[in-house]
């Protein structure tokens, strides 16, 4: 633990460690004038189409943990920039399925090298992507991550 981290909560660390993430794959994606947000919509798309049909986004919501407001903006800017295409469901017009582009499946794929480059770099001071120390911190933000939210039961 360096001196500048002694004596702060963990909750604070990973307030700065995520804020430091996204600014660094904001600067990584800028050249392909895709920001952190866009990404991950874009890229949880081109997972999700693989998967199966084509999700709505309130799934894509779900998928990413962003609030369904904030991805229906992203969606519909995505859609402007003719990286993404919105359809209503046929059997519920209330749902918005989502779907990349053509021009979504070109560039998600340099967004990945890059984003998955800049990972490699991020992680080196732990022994890089498929070191221990990595799949243990993996293994520890998930069981975080999978903690429900709320009073206990």
């Amino acid at each position: 633990m360096s001196e500048g981290t002694r004596g702060m909560t963990p909750g604070y660390l990973v307030w700065r460690l995520s804020i430091k993430w996204r600014v660094a794959v904001d600067q990584a994606l800028a050249p392909l004038h895709l920001t952190h947000a866009q990404y991950v919509v874009l890229s949880s798309l081109f997972g999700m189409e693989r998967a199966g049909p084509l999700p709505s986004q309130r799934q894509l919501a779900d998928h990413t943990g962003l609030e369904a407001l904030y991805v229906s903006k992203l969606a519909r800017s995505l859609e402007s920039s003719g990286l993404v295409r919105r359809e209503r469901d046929t059997a519920d017009t209330r749902v918005v399925r989502l779907g990349l582009t053509a021009d979504g499946h070109r560039t998600i794929g340099p967004a990945m090298r890059t984003v998955r480059a800049l990972h490699d770099r991020l992680l080196a001071p732990l022994g890089g992507m498929d070191d221990l120390r990595t799949a243990a911190l993996v293994r520890d933000l998930s069981t975080l991550l999978d903690t429900p939210l709320g009073p206990p039961a």
